[in-house]
């Protein structure tokens, strides 16, 4: 037993009446640590869980975590195996980040290496860089240690021939010929633009369904705050794509002084509005987590009203909360939670605003 459950005595009763009243009271607060990941990922959380009280630091916590999303391959949208790009290639983005220093790495479209938070996590413990990027970036993997793998299986190659013989539907292209809506390609530039928005209903649930990345915040004893990221990006999508996961202050943010946060969804549109620096800077106002969480998506709903997106918050007391963009087929979100007052993970879920 840790000293923040200490605190609060050894009877579960007493902790489970605290629990209670807070959320009766609509305050989603906990002793720390804290461990909050995006989606009904219980493993990640259990994994980092475990990682902090055998002593490992938020950093090991959040590397572990994301990298149990990689292996058991969460959802088929995180780790190898799943969402390949309009090539049948599956890549991988991750990102990693320590609130202490502000430090961050990051890796995007990852090929032939598996653990890519591991990568990320190596590239700010063994460079002076950010972020890398492409096969460069798995020379480096390899140079690390990491093994040069194929990232293809039988699944991911399925959902590639069955897109191929519907047409190539959906597909992220646009002012092109022949009409991408209808061919494969290969694309041209279209002549003239049509800069019409385009928010399809079959994109929107491609979105839904294969855009689930992995986000996680853990918060130590002490306060110390560690955010990470891991995915294979949207599926279908074109060669040499980065979304928001492996961009610090898109996919996810960390600052001790403050909290951390991390987004899940369209990484196309999120990235472009920063939302996990954006939520930290709001907390740090002292707004609390969920509102902080909802003022993110709203702003965003401004230019993208149909976006599909999430967002996780946590401060440094303890206090954490989440929103969504309510689309159809989306209209709640879930998300994992543990703190010393539980003896396992819990799932908790959010209507969507």
């Amino acid at each position: 037993m840790g000293p923040a459950m200490a605190r609060f005595g050894n009877a579960p009763g007493r902790c489970f009446r605290l629990l209670v009243l807070l959320l009766v009271l609509g305050v989603r607060a906990a002793p720390l640590p804290l461990v909050l990941n995006t989606w009904a990922f219980r493993g990640a959380a259990e994994t980092a869980w475990r990682t902090l009280q055998s002593g490992g630091s938020e950093l090991d916590a959040v590397e572990t975590g994301c990298g149990q999303c990689e292996i058991v391959q969460c959802d088929g949208s995180v780790g190898f195996g799943g969402s390949p790009d309009e090539h049948g290639e599956t890549t991988l983005d991750a990102m990693i980040m320590d609130g202490n220093t502000m430090e961050v790495g990051s890796v995007a479209d990852l090929r032939h290496v598996k653990n890519a938070i591991g990568v990320a996590r190596k590239v700010m413990q063994h460079t002076k860089h950010t972020l890398l990027v492409g096969e460069s970036a798995s020379l480096f993997a390899v140079s690390m240690g990491f093994p040069y793998e194929d990232l293809t299986t039988q699944n991911s190659l399925s959902i590639y021939l069955k897109w191929l013989n519907q047409s190539c539907q959906p597909n992220y292209w646009k002012n092109v010929i022949p009409d991408p809506s209808k061919s494969c390609g290969p694309y041209k530039r279209a002549k003239e633009l049509n800069n019409r928005k385009e928010w399809s209903i079959s994109q929107r649930k491609m979105n839904i369904h294969n855009h689930d990345t992995i986000g996680m915040i853990v918060i130590g004893e002490t306060g110390n705050v560690a955010a990470g990221t891991s995915t294979n990006g949207a599926t279908h999508k074109i060669q040499g794509c980065v979304g928001d996961s492996p961009i610090a202050e898109a996919g996810a943010y960390a600052d001790s002084t403050v909290g951390g946060a991390a987004a899940t969804g369209d990484g196309d549109v999120m990235m472009r509005f920063l939302p996990s620096y954006q939520a930290v800077e709001y907390m740090r106002m002292g707004i609390d987590p969920t509102i902080a969480c909802q003022k993110v998506i709203s702003r965003i709903q401004k230019y993208a009203p149909e976006f599909f997106g999430a967002v996780i918050c946590a401060n440094t007391t303890g206090s954490y909360g989440a929103a969504c963009n309510k689309i159809p087929g989306f209209r709640q979100f879930h998300f994992m939670v543990y703190t010393p007052l539980l003896s396992q993970p819990s799932e908790q879920v959010v209507d969507c605003i």
